[in-house]
């Protein structure tokens, strides 16, 4: 399931280093690039909730097996396309395999294991599931600069297919096939799915979009239509939970204790991760001129570090268990402004920028794996699929808030600076580095006052 998980959240981040070569290659205008990379996201944030209902209706097992064999043949299509339209097709198919696939992970989580295990595979999936942001990086920059056999961009689908084949067999023979005891009951709740999706979407394509088409007034109308329909949402789904119904998320949920918490701090965290990556992709291969292979290396150490504490912290001092999550944001905040002093002058940063790397790793890491798993160790196993769906559109949705924000910043400091210079210049990346700083700062305020409470 983890495997699965991984290779589904590699495929949100690959393609940023690869897209340079798909443009080169399929002659895709920088709009076709732009729906290629954020194609994939749009549809995973839209149908996550759903994906998570699904499962609960028809079996947790059988739903991440289909799931998977959608990702999985998307993935081959991807990797065969023609032509920029047909990537775009075939990545929004795989980002529905992947909204399909994804919730069933954390509810299998929830179901099958208690107590201490359950802590245990909490902190695994939460290592696995922001590790997959730098990873994707990394791995895009290795088979874009691998060039196997002249092919390309085209390995960063197509080593999907291999590795989906054998977790579908795996799969097959291990996972449960059946729903959880009166999971069948429950309505599908077709309204508020619409209302849900509706929202989301009106949401996610200016953030992903807005940019580029220089924020026109269509971008705020989506954004305002969405604020409101989710409104619209929350209320409709009240009514049913007071009617005795069953709402696509139970209100029941959102107020188990820290919930709220946990979803604010999520939100922050990924979109410090997502920000922190799109900006540095930008400005090392854009500025720098830095290869593809090492672009992707350079997240390496923020992987590492990332994978290796988010599995460790619970073994840490007991003492020490209730800190980590303000220290965590503090240590972020110190290591991305680290970062952008690094580059200052517009030099290439030097050995010190690695223990900056470094620190962000150890900081995202310990912002957000004990957030996520403590708020999900108390959830009543007839409410995995709600708080899954919930919890990974969160994800989501912060790492599509920190692109959208942070790469507005450092796009229009770039524009503001007039080529050819400005690409060079140290300004963008240390204006964009202190402005994620910030948002780490907040998050570890928070923190503190939770814990003074």
């Amino acid at each position: 399931m983890l495997a699965a998980q991984f290779m589904a959240l590699l495929d949100v981040f690959i393609v940023n280093v690869a897209a340079p070569t798909i443009g080169s290659d399929l002659h895709a205008s920088g709009a076709d690039l732009q729906l290629v990379v954020a194609g994939y996201a749009i549809t995973y944030s839209v149908l996550l909730i759903t994906g998570a209902r699904l499962g609960d209706r028809f079996g947790h097992g059988r739903v991440h097996l289909v799931g998977l064999a959608l990702f999985t043949s998307a993935s081959l299509a991807c990797g065969l396309a023609q032509g920029g339209t047909e990537l775009i097709v075939f990545r929004l198919v795989q980002g529905a395999g992947s909204a399909v696939m994804i919730p069933q992970v954390l509810s299998l989580i929830q179901r099958t294991f208690t107590g201490e295990a359950r802590v245990r595979a909490l902190g695994a999936y939460s290592a696995v599931l922001a590790v997959g942001a730098a990873a994707g990086q990394v791995a895009g920059g290795v088979l874009v600069g691998a060039d196997l056999m002249g092919s390309g961009w085209r390995p960063v689908f197509l080593v999907n297919v291999p590795v989906g084949l054998v977790l579908l067999v795996v799969g097959g023979r291990v996972l449960p096939r059946g729903g959880a005891r009166g999971a069948r009951a429950r309505g599908m709740d077709g309204p508020g799915l619409v209302l849900l999706a509706a929202a989301v979407s009106l949401v996610t394509v200016p953030l992903v979009l807005g940019h580029e088409e220089d924020w026109p007034l269509w971008s705020w109308l989506s954004l305002t239509a969405g604020v409101v329909l989710f409104a619209l949402f929350c209320g409709y789904e009240s009514r049913l939970a007071r009617r005795g119904g069953a709402p696509l998320i139970a209100p029941r949920v959102l107020r188990h204790p820290g919930m709220g918490l946990a979803v604010l701090r999520i939100t922050a965290v990924m979109a410090v991760n997502g920000g922190f990556l799109f900006v540095l992709t930008l400005h090392v291969q854009g500025g720098l001129g830095y290869s593809a292979l090492r672009a992707g290396l350079t997240f390496a150490p923020t992987a590492v570090v990332f994978g290796a504490v988010g599995l460790t912290w619970r073994r840490w001092p007991a003492a020490w268990q209730r800190a980590l999550t303000p220290a965590g944001f503090a240590l972020t905040a110190l290591s991305v402004a680290a970062v952008g002093l690094a580059f200052k002058d517009g030099d290439q940063g030097g050995a010190r920028l690695y223990g900056a790397y470094a620190g962000v790793g150890a900081g995202l890491a310990l912002a957000f794996s004990p957030t996520l798993t403590r708020a999900l160790a108390g959830v009543r196993p007839e409410d995995a699929a709600d708080a899954s769906g919930l919890l990974a559109t969160v994800t989501q949705l912060g790492q599509l808030i920190g692109v959208a924000v942070f790469g507005t910043l450092f796009l229009n400091r770039l524009e503001s600076l007039g080529a050819p210079q400005a690409y060079t210049s140290s300004e963008a990346p240390l204006t964009c580095m202190f402005a994620l700083a910030a948002t780490a700062a907040l998050g570890a305020v928070s923190g503190l006052v939770l814990r003074r409470r």
